[in-house]
């Protein structure tokens, strides 16, 4: 037996291979299908099943393409609804695979179709559990992602999710790995570790929904302080159930080099994709940026509200196929080509160049930048931590819905440390705005003498 944990960090994703006696499945894979692919080929082995926890909100799975390549079975839990072939297992379905076997345990309460899958070794002991989004390691999957107006609240599935993990995870043994389908840093929970697997029995003693809480306490607290889902999670749920563009096609028709001149002359959005230090000292007028090295495609997705956006990509030599494929990961298949040659080739064709202003942290805090406002762009769990006196909170989460609203006068805009900030100040100059970035953020703020309001101060 041979089990690979595959994690993806730009979106806190975990997709695995399992493997005994020449026949492998996938679990959760993401868009390309390349890695899955070649590790099997590596070891000789065949994909037998590609099994799915979930419809995903937070991605586009590579199921149906690999299932297209592979030959292998599409495997959902009850109640799964697709516009494509799948198996559409039972409860305490088992399947075989060389000399272990899997079996699906129907878990909702993330989602209703939510299933974990627990596997038994090759001496029939149950040897780990695949739990998707029903259980991470110190949190469990938020319950408002499947909700339907008048059918199902939030409530409703939290109070599910409870029963879920008490009647099907918990009474299973505590020596049983937990491997999740996300770790700290995605938006399908609230408080994550930064581990990927643990002992189930670690999780009984120190995940707060496996411990001894009430239904109604559970159903609170998952229920209270969770920002709304980025505006791309219902779009990419969607796509996981109706089917999607191949990924080849994606490639074949977003992989275009594109002189300066044609990129000029295009309405296509510029997304640059390059550190956000090269985008201060020069980006092509009216571009957006956000950096590959960040969380980048949850932000696209969180941004960019058109999944059918034209888009032409700005990126370092050889980061092309990258961006291109990060973006097809949420849903974004719109690419129609690349800068050819990157912003040296921008430069060199005489076209005009702008540039972002920014201020260091100390002469902020002495001269200030002749701003009418300050713009925070952290979530606002972050800000009521503590910020700036007198910062206005537009987090970059809602941006899309609130960038209107704040283009009017000199803004200084800054985040924690200077991502999110280079992002919030792309979007606002692409619109008319005068925009500073205070460098190095709220971290770098804090060490000057600025006034500063916090729960500690009030």
């Amino acid at each position: 037996m041979y089990i690979e944990q595959l994690y993806t960090g730009c979106l806190a994703e975990a997709a695995y291979y399992i493997e005994s006696e020449g026949e492998a499945i996938i679990i959760d894979p993401l868009r390309e299908t390349e890695p899955y692919i070649e590790l099997a080929n590596s070891r000789g082995a065949k994909i037998k099943y590609i099994f799915e926890t979930h419809f995903h909100a937070d991605f586009v799975s590579g199921h149906i393409d690999l299932a297209k390549k592979t030959g292998a079975s599409i495997v959902y839990g009850p109640t799964a609804k697709t516009d494509y072939d799948v198996i559409v297992a039972a409860d305490n379905q088992v399947f075989e695979l060389g000399k272990i076997k899997i079996k699906v345990l129907h878990t909702p309460g993330h989602t209703p179709e939510s299933s974990c899958y627990l596997l038994f070794d090759e001496n029939g002991k149950e040897h780990s559990i695949y739990t998707g989004d029903t259980l991470f390691i110190g949190d469990v999957g938020r319950p408002d992602l499947a909700q339907k107006s008048g059918e199902i609240t939030a409530e409703d599935l939290a109070a599910t999710l409870y029963d879920s993990l008490r009647n099907k995870i918990m009474p299973l043994p505590d020596n049983i790995t937990v491997y999740p389908g996300h770790g700290a840093g995605s938006a399908c929970g609230k408080k994550m570790s930064n581990e990927t697997s643990a002992l189930l029995g670690d999780q009984k003693k120190t995940n707060y929904a496996l411990g001894d809480i009430s239904k109604e306490d559970f159903v609170k607290e998952l229920t209270t302080g969770i920002l709304p889902p980025p505006q791309y999670f219902s779009k990419a749920a969607a796509q996981n159930k109706s089917g999607y563009k191949s990924i080849d096609e994606v490639f074949e028709s977003s992989l275009k080099a594109l002189s300066a001149k044609a990129v000029s002359e295009s309405d296509a959005l510029v997304l640059d994709t390059r550190h956000q230090n090269d985008f201060r000292d020069g980006h092509i007028k009216g571009a957006w940026y956000v950096g590959l090295h960040g969380q980048f495609a949850p932000w696209v997705g969180a941004l960019i509200e058109d999944l059918h956006q034209p888009i032409i990509i700005v990126a370092d030599e050889g980061k092309e196929r990258e961006a291109i494929m990060r973006l097809a990961r949420v849903g974004y298949d719109n690419v129609v080509g690349y800068l050819a040659g990157g912003m040296d080739s921008w430069i060199a064709a005489g076209t005009s160049v702008e540039k972002l202003d920014s201020i260091a942290p100390d002469e902020f805090a002495k001269n200030g930048a002749g701003q009418d406002a300050i713009l925070d762009v952290r979530k606002p769990t972050e800000y009521e931590d503590g910020h700036v006196a007198g910062a206005v909170n537009a987090p970059l989460d809602f941006f899309c819905e609130i960038a209107d609203q704040h283009t009017k006068g000199k803004l200084a805009v800054h985040c924690k440390s200077g991502y999110r900030s280079v992002i919030a100040a792309s979007i606002l100059m692409s619109k008319g705005a005068q925009v500073v970035d205070i460098m190095g953020g709220y971290d770098a703020l804090i060490t000057t003498d600025l006034p500063l309001e916090s729960p500690e101060l009030a």
